[in-house]
């Protein structure tokens, strides 16, 4: 419990580090790992079985973690981009990945293509906690956050079948049981999520902190149900979580705080632990394969599968750029490369070493530049602003709820009276919370940043009062009127 406890406050120390350097977490934690392994401190673990199994789960928390925080309305335009990326532009990868393996490296068919299907997974973890402190467009943060959290799955079934004793399956064959297993879990997660998100709206827990713990419940049992169908289950939680973190449920807020720190804790555990697995003086004799597959699927593989599966959209050659860089791996690959050594694939330590340095090189490479890439191609977008937070606690037996909101600093709420807000019939603001003291307000009360405002209203009109108050905040009082902030 003491090197747990040590482990995970040094951990924690360690984002403040990683995020003023601009290195995603996952080098330090993996560093922490290595430390503490067999050539550091001299802890011995050697179980890849455990390690995918907890990885595995870890995948499943942050998979709930990204489908829970991120708004339908932006990955909604970006969703036939982030499917044809995490299908079509997989398959490109792993044959290009897999070329470059067999004919550079020398590895055998069977190796090239297990590599290659490896190391085309782009991270969810990676993805969601680099490309959020980037001002990015929304139509390409969409795109990548659709497709790190669908690609997982055609990736594990291309590599249990590449990993499976025996001949491989033709072509089609595969592409069948992709299609099948990617349509089982898609209905099994937007069913568990919907069914869940009825449920929470419709019944108020004795305690705010329950709220949380269901909705994560729910995730996982999406991931289960999908898995037991036969079906992928990686698809269906985060399917189950993209209808769950856009349900407005009761205390959302407080529901995507729970899941960032179940998230970062999920992190934590799966880096160390991979760190642990991996010896670091057998590294040495696979780092220069290692980054001639690295150079094949960066330079190569992701713009070429970037190429193709753009053509239908007519996207433009610097969104293309952008994509292409923004390919991020992580821990998810390295989890993936867990799999061939359970299956006891011949050669398979190699492929986990390759796949490892891969990681760390390439990461150290793109995680830093990204920022200055998306100025470089003049594809920042400052002025991309946060979504308003409402917290929502459900009042049974009066049939409404209370809404809390702040008032950010760039909000357009700020100067806005409140009976200028022109919230619907059947809700209003009741309380407001300023530099420390409590008000009732009046119709021309001017609302000011930082304020925290407590609005009632009921049920019929509650969606439409999150709507307005969102509107008001982007679009000012005038939201709605000159066609500016009407959603």
């Amino acid at each position: 419990m003491l090197l747990g406890s040590v482990l995970l406050l040094v951990a924690v120390a360690a984002v403040r580090i990683s995020s003023r350097s601009g290195l995603p977490s996952l080098l330090v934690y993996l560093g922490i790992g290595v430390a503490i392994g067999t050539d550091g401190l001299g802890i011995d673990f050697s179980d890849p079985e455990l390690t995918q199994v907890i990885g595995y789960a870890a995948l499943v928390v942050i998979l709930a973690e990204g489908g829970l925080g991120t708004a339908w309305h932006e990955i909604r335009p970006a969703l036939p981009v982030g499917a044809a990326l995490s299908t079509i532009g997989v398959a490109a990868s792993v044959g290009i990945t897999a070329a470059g393996a067999h004919y550079l490296v020398g590895l055998d068919w069977r190796q090239s293509l297990i590599i290659g299907a490896v190391v085309s997974s782009t991270d969810a973890a990676a993805v969601f906690s680099v490309l959020r402190r980037v001002p990015l467009p929304s139509r390409l943060t969409g795109a990548l956050e659709a497709e790190s959290g669908f690609n997982d799955a055609p990736v594990v079934i291309l590599v249990v079948a590449f990993a499976t004793a025996g001949p491989i399956d033709a072509w089609y064959l595969l592409i069948g049981k992709i299609v099948l297993e990617l349509a089982i879990g898609a209905a099994i997660g937007l069913a568990v999520g919907w069914l869940g998100a009825l449920a929470l709206r419709h019944v108020a827990l004795p305690a705010s902190g329950l709220y949380p713990i269901a909705v994560m419940a729910i995730a996982v049992t999406a991931y289960a149900a999908g898995a037991l169908a036969h079906g992928s289950g990686f698809l269906a939680v985060y399917l189950a979580s993209l209808v769950l973190g856009n349900a407005k449920l009761p205390h959302a807020p407080a529901t995507r705080g729970f899941a960032d720190g179940l998230g970062w804790l999920a992190q934590i555990g799966m880096f160390i632990l991979l760190g642990l697995l991996v010896t670091p003086h057998e590294l040495v004799d696979d780092l220069w394969p290692a980054v001639v597959v690295g150079l094949v699927l960066t330079l190569v593989a992701r713009p070429l599968s970037v190429l193709l599966s753009c053509l239908p959209f007519r996207m433009p050659w610097r969104e293309q750029a952008l994509l292409s860089w923004a390919g991020l791996r992580g821990a998810v690959p390295i989890v993936f490369a867990t799999i061939p050594m359970v299956a006891g694939v011949r050669g398979s330590g190699r492929l986990f070493n390759i796949v490892f340095l891969l990681v760390i090189v390439y990461t150290l490479l793109q995680g830093p530049t990204l920022p200055w890439v998306a100025r470089w191609l003049r594809l920042r977008d400052p002025e991309a602003a946060a979504d308003l937070g409402i917290e929502s606690a459900p009042l049974e037996r009066l049939r409404g709820h209370l809404l809390s909101t702040t008032v950010a600093e760039h909000s357009r709420m700020h100067g806005v009276e409140v009976a200028e807000l022109r919230l619907p019939p059947g809700a209003a603001v009741t309380l407001v919370v300023r530099d420390g003291e409590s008000f009732v307000p009046g119709p021309t009360t001017v609302l000011r940043r930082g304020d925290e405002l407590l609005v009632v209203a009921t049920d019929p009109v509650r969606d439409t009062t999150e709507k307005r108050l969102r509107a008001v905040a982007r679009g000012g009082k005038l939201a709605g009127w000159l066609g500016t902030g009407a959603d």
